[in-house]
């Protein structure tokens, strides 16, 4: 829902854990890089609670990277409690080589 309104076309496929786990190795995530929904968006990947707004900047900038993540379930991202009231998150960057840098921070 959060997507949809963020102005994204979205298709949900719900696949069992073998499945998903089979799909995030093949996009080279790894088990420290992983959250709890994975989707595909162009040529990149974004795993985790990515806020929208972060997802259209790599849109937008079109980094030479893999995709976004969100490791695990950071209360405050987007669907886990109101913005700004859970922990610090920071959305990562996963480049080609499966090193990450900080593409955003969250307080």
């Amino acid at each position: 829902e959060r997507m949809i309104s963020a102005g994204f076309a979205v298709e949900v496929e719900d696949v069992d854990q073998e499945v998903l786990w089979a799909m995030k190795d093949g996009l080279g995530i790894t088990s420290d890089l992983s959250g709890c929904h994975t989707a595909l968006i162009g040529d990149y990947f974004v795993e985790g609670h990515v806020p929208a707004r972060e997802i259209q900047r790599m849109l937008a900038e079109a980094p030479n990277a893999r995709g976004l993540t969100v490791p695990g379930m950071p209360m405050g991202s987007p669907g886990m409690g109101a913005a700004g009231t859970g922990d610090p998150y920071e959305v990562l960057l996963v480049l080609n080589d499966g090193t990450t840098q900080v593409f955003a921070s969250y307080a």
